[in-house]
């Protein structure tokens, strides 16, 4: 039987204060035991890693990735490329998230259900990636947000079918196009776009098969519909209102609020390769975006991380950036781990990731530093110096 043992340290659970002197017992892929250093065992067939002057955090997860997506500043080609071409960059995309920390990561649409099938890959072994959750192809109306990669309806019954196409080949998670959006051309990121009864619909089939729903949600109607539909989490949030957020407590209905993804349009702008059109919806949202942050942080929403990576400069591995984000907008660095990672497992419906203790998946992260001190250590790479998945190391700095 293999055993890993990771003693010292500062050690976060995934949901309580920072300990010190504990030591973290891993048997094939689950988390035996957390002792103190003091009352370890003797294992002489045991591993044994000195996290000394390092943060010792549960596998980070990430509720909302675009897995095919480069995060080129203009995305428009990727359009025009076939399948295998998205299913390669994919594969290697899947690599460089669980190189950054990310042992669990959430996709929110892809064409074709290409998303699918690399998950399948993952866990058949032929390439290297985090807890791929799928969810196919968003649904959304004619025409609307996301329309080029997503299955596109028109009413109920057609909401209804599409999710159960989702559902069939293998997804996970629902997303539901809520509003329009920053990247598609000619859509309003404020508009209502699915009505509340084709979202209903598209709910309906995704909490018989047990599974949750997600909602791309900008503006105020639109989060309105979307909660009076069940949906489970709020996807961007922008235009939140105090009526919104009451409807959000009330019916605990998560945010994942990706704070990183406009941040990036409007920092790089025209002058970095972006469309004029992305960058001019996006510096019409960005304040309101934080705003409505901070007062769902402060109403007590719950929030879990999130990054829309793969949006214009926005690449995969540099999700990291979002917890500065994130505290910056007034969590504590404590809040904003809890959110990538015990909440983000509750809002993932994945109860045995996400924190660190007896009977948990063995999903560990190791960085150099006090990363509780210090978020932005997390964006660098070379202080992230083990990663564990399935008490595997597949990262060794």
């Amino acid at each position: 039987m293999s055993k890993l043992i990771i003693k010292g340290g500062l050690f976060f659970d995934g949901k309580n204060s920072p300990q010190e002197g504990l030591a973290l017992i891993l048997e094939e892929n689950m988390v035996q035991d957390v002792v103190p250093v003091g009352n370890l065992p003797t294992e002489n067939d045991a591993t044994i890693i000195d996290a000394a002057g390092c943060t010792v955090l549960p596998g980070l997860i990430d509720c909302h990735v675009h897995i095919t997506s480069a995060g080129d500043a203009d995305s428009s080609g990727e359009r025009l490329e076939p399948d295998t071409a998205l299913a390669l960059r994919g594969a290697n995309n899947a690599r460089i998230l669980l190189e950054s920390g990310f042992t669990t990561v959430r996709n929110m649409g892809s064409r074709n259900q290409i998303d699918i099938q690399i998950k399948r890959a993952i866990e058949s072994g032929y390439i290297v990636g985090p807890r791929l959750i799928t969810s196919g192809m968003c649904i959304c109306m004619t025409g609307g947000h996301g329309w080029m990669g997503g299955r596109e309806v028109d009413g109920a019954d057609e909401a209804r079918k599409g999710a159960r196409e989702q559902l069939r080949a293998g997804a996970e998670v629902i997303k539901i196009m809520a509003t329009g959006g920053v990247m598609t051309p000619g859509v309003e990121p404020g508009s209502a776009q699915l009505t509340i009864e084709e979202m209903r619909a598209a709910v309906e089939e995704a909490h018989k098969a047990g599974r949750k729903t997600a909602t791309h949600a900008q503006g105020t109607t639109g989060i309105k519909n979307a909660i009076r539909a069940g949906l489970d989490s709020i996807e961007h949030g922008i235009f939140l209102d105090d009526e919104a957020i009451e409807m959000m407590l009330e019916r605990n209905v998560a945010l994942v609020p990706t704070l990183v993804a406009p941040h990036h349009i409007v920092k790089g702008g025209v002058e970095a390769g972006v469309p004029a059109y992305a960058v001019t919806k996006a510096n019409y949202v960005y304040k309101s975006h934080i705003e409505s942050f901070k007062k769902a942080l402060k109403a007590g929403v719950t929030i879990a991380f999130g990054t829309d990576c793969g949006t214009p400069l926005n690449r995969p591995g540099a999700n990291a950036l979002e917890f500065q984000l994130m505290v910056e907008a007034g969590m504590t660095p404590l809040q904003a781990l809890t959110a990538a990672t015990s909440t983000a497992a509750q809002v993932c419906d994945r109860p045995n990731v996400g924190s660190l203790a007896k009977g948990k998946l063995a999903d560990v992260v190791i960085v150099q530093g006090d990363v509780l001190a210090d978020v932005t250590l997390l964006q660098d790479k070379t202080n992230i110096k083990y990663v564990i998945k399935d008490g595997k190391v597949a990262v060794s700095r």
